[in-house]
């Protein structure tokens, strides 16, 4: 008999309705890829839980298996790269999408979408940084590159509590930056102060309509958040600062003006953490491997089970998760 792996099948019927069922597959189910790899660990991320809620169109193949980070052990390869036994991450690329995802005992995926596992990283702790870690660090990476260095004085993070914002505090408060962390969850101040946040900003603060341009109180930011209060970050950026966006927690809007990028000079740096190229990729992961603190690391990420998944995603998008969350196979 044919082995069989425990999988998370996402489907619609002719009515739209979506369902979420466990069901058992075997490797000729799964989709075209070089490489085939044994899923160890993966996380849910914000995106995953829209996926498997329904509640924005993600997914866009139906059926799909979600899960659009995983870490586990080559088992099978026909791409020139990558070897049986070889440890692997995999993040994004339609990943969970248009391409069977994490969620399940195997995955079959092209070999040009893996990145290596850092050998001072287990799986756990690469999907405690997961694609939120990962997308944090070309945040910082993009701050860097525009020259925002400590001594340019504070950065913001918006979403402080979510993955994203977990992770860019903690590296960002590494990298000796006074970081200021905006959360609606003031009751996450300890966890905030203890990833290496010196200040805590209600997000009621940056969420009521923006001002073209407001008191300058940060060199930088990194938002996860978007429409009002992305626009009210951009507005008090001081002059030649620079603002990372990578997530749309709050919508997809953005209701400002011109004036921070005309008058003061501001840039907003778009970052895509999908499709970006491996070689970015790599250095990213580098660096996490390198600079993110493993005690954070362990601090700001929670284990659950694969039965877990479905009920994990109805809370992340409810903004009832903190941190990073990993599932472990």
């Amino acid at each position: 008999m044919t082995d069989t792996f425990r999988a998370i099948l996402v489907s619609r019927d002719d009515d739209k309705k979506q369902s979420v069922d466990f069901v058992d597959m075997r490797e000729d189910e799964l989709m075209e890829g070089d490489v085939t790899v044994a899923v160890e660990a993966t996380t849910v991320n914000y995106k995953d839980g829209l996926a498997i809620t329904g509640m924005a169109p993600v997914v866009r193949r139906w059926p799909m298996v979600p899960g659009i980070d995983l870490a586990g052990t080559v088992v099978s390869s026909d791409h020139p790269d990558w070897q049986n036994g070889d440890r692997v991450i995999l993040n994004g690329w339609g990943v969970g999408e248009t391409h069977y995802g994490a969620y399940a005992g195997r995955a079959r995926l092209k070999g040009d979408w893996l990145v290596r596992l850092p050998s001072s990283l287990s799986a756990r702790d690469a999907m405690a940084v997961g694609t939120a870690g990962y997308t944090a660090m070309l945040c910082v990476m993009a701050l860097e590159r525009h020259g925002i260095e400590p001594a340019r004085g504070p950065v913001i993070v918006t979403g402080a509590a979510g993955g994203v914002g977990s992770v860019a505090i903690s590296l960002l408060s590494r990298l000796g930056y006074h970081v200021i962390a905006s959360t609606g969850r003031t009751a996450e101040a300890d966890y905030l102060r203890d990833l290496g946040a010196a200040e805590i900003l209600d997000r009621a603060e940056l969420s009521s309509p923006a001002k073209p341009i407001g008191k300058e109180r940060w060199a930088g930011g990194v938002d996860a958040v978007g429409s009002h209060t992305l626009a009210n970050v951009l507005s008090m950026t001081s002059y030649g600062g620079a603002v990372a966006a990578c997530g749309l927690a709050g919508g997809m809007d953005l209701p400002t003006s011109v004036a921070p990028f005309i008058l003061r000079g501001v840039c907003l740096l778009g970052i895509d953490s999908v499709m970006a190229p491996r070689a970015l990729r790599e250095e990213a992961w580098r660096r996490l491997a390198g600079e993110l603190d493993h005690d954070k690391l362990a601090t700001l990420s929670t284990t659950i089970g694969f039965e877990d998944i479905p009920a994990a995603a109805r809370d992340i998008v409810e903004g009832k998760i903190r941190g990073r969350v990993v599932v472990e196979m």
